[in-house]
C-alpha cells in the first residue's frame, strides 16, 4: 500500500511537468567527417539537462543521430570519431593491399588497398560501403537497438531516391542498412536496395530535415548545419528531352538533382524555420577530414557554437513551456 501511495506520488508530481514541456527535436545535417561537430553539440544539450524528443538525419547525421538514439552517449560517440579508422571502413580499403600499387582480385581493382573499379557491379558506384555497415549494426546490437522500432529516441533517417529523385524517409527495419543508404554518396558508393527503390545520400534533397522534425511532432527545432559555403537556388530547367536516355541507364534522378538542385531551396527554407540554428564554424573541414586530431578540434567547433546559443534555447524552452501548459 505505502509502495503504490510513492508511486501515484511521483505520477502527480512528474506527469503534469512532462505535459508541460516542449518536445524538442534535432535535426542534423550531412558533411562527412565535418559530422564530429555534431558530437559536440550533443555535449552540451547533455550537461545542460535538455532531452532530446526526436531526432532526423541527413548523411552523416544520420550516423549520428541513429547512433545517439539507439543510446550512445555524446563522450562515446566522441570516442568514436576520435579513434575508429573511417577512411577504411567507408572506402571499403583492404589493409592487406595498402602496400600494393595496383592489384586486380575477383573482378575488383585496388590502388593501394582502395578499390576504384568493379567490374562485377551492376549499379553506379564503386564501394559497397559492407563494412561500414557491418560496425554500424554491431555498434547498435550492442544497445539492443538493431532496427528503428527498438531505438530509445525517435529517429528518422532521409534518403533520396536516385531513380526518381524523390526524397525517401526511412523509418522502420533494419536501422543499419538505412544509415548506409542515407550515407551513399552517388557514383562513390553503391545505392542500397530498398522496397524496389535505388537509395543513396539523403543531402541530395535534405541536407539539413528541420521540416521532418515538425512532421514527427517537435515543438522547437535545434538545427546543427555542418554546410560551410552559401549556393544561390537555381530556375527550374525542363529537361523532358533527355530525361528519357537517362532513365534507361537508371540516371533520370541524378540527371534531375544536377540540373536543378532542387536541394538548395529546401535547405534554405529549413534553415529559416529551425528555432534554433547552430552552424560551427569550420573553415578548413572538409567531408573527408577524419582522424583524432581534426574530430577533437570539429568537436571543440560544435562545443562552442551550441554553447553560444543555449541561453536563446533555454529562454525558447520556457517560453513554450508556458504556451503548452497553459489552460485552452
Amino acid at each position: 500500500m505505502k509502495k503504490m501511495f510513492i508511486i501515484l506520488t511521483i505520477a502527480m508530481l512528474v506527469l503534469p511537468a512532462m505535459a508541460g514541456r516542449p518536445k524538442i527535436g534535432l535535426a542534423l545535417g550531412g558533411g562527412g567527417a565535418k559530422g564530429a561537430a555534431e558530437v559536440g553539440v550533443l555535449k552540451v544539450l547533455e550537461e545542460a539537462g535538455i532531452h532530446v524528443d526526436y531526432i532526423a538525419g541527413s548523411s552523416i547525421g544520420s550516423i549520428v543521430g541513429g547512433l545517439y538514439a539507439a543510446g550512445y552517449s555524446a563522450s562515446e560517440l566522441e570516442t568514436m570519431f576520435r579513434t575508429q579508422e573511417w577512411l577504411s571502413l567507408l572506402t571499403d580499403r583492404k589493409a592487406s593491399l595498402n602496400n600494393e600499387p595496383f592489384k586486380t582480385i575477383d573482378g575488383v581493382t585496388y590502388v593501394f588497398g582502395f578499390p576504384v573499379i568493379d567490374r562485377n557491379s551492376r549499379s553506379f558506384g564503386v564501394m559497397s560501403g559492407g563494412r561500414i555497415e557491418q560496425v554500424i549494426d554491431s555498434m547498435v546490437s550492442v544497445k539492443g537497438c538493431t532496427e528503428f522500432e527498438s531505438l530509445k529516441i525517435p529517429f528518422r533517417c532521409v534518403t533520396t531516391d536516385i531513380r526518381t529523385a524523390n526524397e525517401v524517409i526511412l523509418s522502420k527495419g533494419v536501422l543499419c542498412k538505412a544509415l548506409r543508404a542515407s550515407m551513399a554518396i552517388p557514383g562513390i558508393f553503391k545505392p542500397v536496395e530498398h522496397n524496389g527503390r535505388l537509395l543513396v545520400d539523403g543531402g541530395m534533397l535534405n541536407n539539413l530535415p528541420v521540416d521532418v522534425c515538425r512532421q514527427m511532432g517537435a515543438d522547437i527545432v535545434i538545427a546543427v548545419d555542418l554546410q560551410q559555403s552559401e549556393q544561390q537556388p537555381r530556375k527550374k530547367s525542363d529537361i523532358n528531352a533527355i530525361s528519357g536516355i537517362a532513365d534507361l541507364f537508371g540516371l533520370g534522378g541524378i540527371l534531375e538533382w544536377i540540373t536543378n538542385r532542387p536541394d538548395i531551396s529546401k535547405y534554405y527554407e529549413n534553415r529559416k524555420q529551425a528555432d534554433i540554428y547552430i552552424h560551427p564554424d569550420l573553415p578548413d573541414a572538409d567531408a573527408s577530414s577524419f582522424g583524432n586530431k581534426n574530430a577533437a578540434r570539429m568537436i571543440l567547433a560544435g562545443t562552442a557554437a551550441a554553447r553560444k546559443l543555449l541561453p536563446d534555447l533555454r529562454a525558447l524552452i520556457s517560453n513554450t513551456s508556458q504556451s503548452v501548459s497553459a489552460p485552452m
